[in-house]
């Protein structure tokens, strides 16, 4: 059986280790055994066996890894694989940014996109945004972000006024932070959508993509509505999950991450970041205003992009 129309999956399969020692990280620095690799590489290559197999609708993906999947050849190499099936019409990836950017030079740029997470203190600045120009000299789609921590805002600002500005800068709150409004001002300066990350959303019985037309898959095939319910809807290879998509309310009493509430329908997101939800690139991007106040000034088209 084919799978519905237009669906989106939120790939995360059993890889939990980084290169990264980020202190806010529970995977920082972790290390998968050579067996933990191999399990690793053979979930995914049974997933893209899926997809490929797949012929009613269309697909998107967001690889969504606990740790950082860009330094396997098999995550590099299934992205340009899945790039190129007429039936999938993106395939993304939340990415430090660390591996090297020239493999995407065989995918389908007009569909492979990244989701860029700038660490400062893990990476020199200079590489980083060397690499953020390399992605851009490729003509590649992506996003770049960081956490909005107080270490972070000098960094960030570096980095915004360096991007070019056709290219979205995002802040994250940081998890369990309280913000004041100063604070919040100067994240907002910088990413005008900050007030979203801001503060978690109230969710529980509002309609949400999610389960419909949204889910999420593990390295077992396992399909969820997303990352953040753990109640299981089916397999995504016996297609016993088909019967269970249908519209269905949120459970929890919030989400607070942007991979869940950008599904939210009570949120304008997908209108926000039509043609790039999955790489969270907005439609057009707002340039940053002054240093401590948010912006008000005019928006900037980005390049015409399908919507996810």
């Amino acid at each position: 059986m084919d799978a519905p129309a237009d669906l989106t999956l939120l790939y995360r399969g059993p890889l939990a280790s980084c290169d990264y020692d980020c202190p806010y990280c529970p995977f920082a620095k972790r290390r998968d055994t050579p067996e933990q690799l191999r399990a690793d590489r053979a979930a995914l290559e049974r997933f893209t066996a899926w997809v490929r197999e797949q012929r009613a609708g269309s697909l998107a993906v967001l690889f969504t890894p606990w740790g950082e999947a860009l330094t396997r050849s098999w995550y590099r190499e299934a992205i340009v694989r899945l790039s190129h099936l007429p039936q999938v019409r993106r395939v993304a990836i939340q990415t430090n940014l660390s591996a090297r950017t020239g493999w995407l030079a065989a995918a389908d740029r007009g569909k492979a996109a990244l989701w860029c997470t700038f660490h400062p203190g893990q990476t020199p600045y200079d590489r980083f945004l060397a690499r953020t120009r390399e992605l851009a000299a490729l003509g590649v789609r992506f996003s770049v972000g960081v956490v909005g921590l107080p270490e972070h805002l000098a960094a960030a600002r570096r980095l915004r006024a360096e991007l070019p500005r056709e290219h979205y800068l995002w802040v994250n709150a940081a998890e369990g932070r309280t913000y004041t409004d100063e604070e919040a001002a100067r994240w907002t300066a910088l990413d005008p959508l900050f007030p979203f990350s801001r503060h978690p959303h109230r969710s529980a019985g509002l309609p949400c993509r999610t389960g419909e037309s949204v889910v999420s898959v593990d390295g077992e095939g396992t399909v969820r509505r997303c990352h953040f319910v753990p109640a299981p809807l089916g397999n995504l290879y016996d297609g016993s999950f088909r019967a269970a998509l249908a519209p269905r309310p949120c459970p929890l009493a919030v989400c607070d991450c942007h991979i869940g509430y950008v599904h939210l329908e009570s949120l304008p997101l997908y209108d926000v970041f039509a043609g790039g939800v999955l790489e969270r690139v907005p439609a057009v991007i707002t340039p940053p205003g002054p240093a401590d106040a948010p912006h008000t000034g005019g928006e900037i088209p980005v390049k015409p992009f399908q919507r996810a």
